[in-house]
């Protein structure tokens, strides 16, 4: 399956829409990993436990939406965005959602 962040697929024509295709995933930290982080924000520097965390996150809603695609029987995922919101303390939502499409 084709995913693009761009509204259409270089040499590709859009047959026809399916919908929107979705992936989410929520995520609440760790209490270890809390207890280095407080650490890490006292000395500095990016806080590796919560980038690998959100990294993870984002490729399990992108799958997600793929799953999605696959079941509209889409070719492609266009004009995909992530989004997050926290839903409530330490646990945020990942979402992935784009434009299931056709091509001819």
């Amino acid at each position: 399956m084709i995913i693009s962040t761009t509204e259409n697929i270089p040499n590709k024509e859009i047959d026809e829409i399916l919908g929107i295709a979705r992936g989410s995933t929520v995520r609440a930290r760790n209490v270890g990993r809390d207890i280095f982080a407080g650490l890490k924000n006292i000395v500095g520097g990016e806080i590796d436990e919560y980038t690998k965390l959100q990294a993870h996150a984002r490729e399990q809603a992108l799958q997600r939406m793929m799953h999605d695609g696959q079941r509209l029987n889409a070719d492609a995922i266009i004009n995909v965005r992530f989004t997050t919101s926290m839903i409530m303390q330490g646990a945020s939502e990942i979402l992935a959602y784009g434009t299931a499409v056709k091509l001819i």
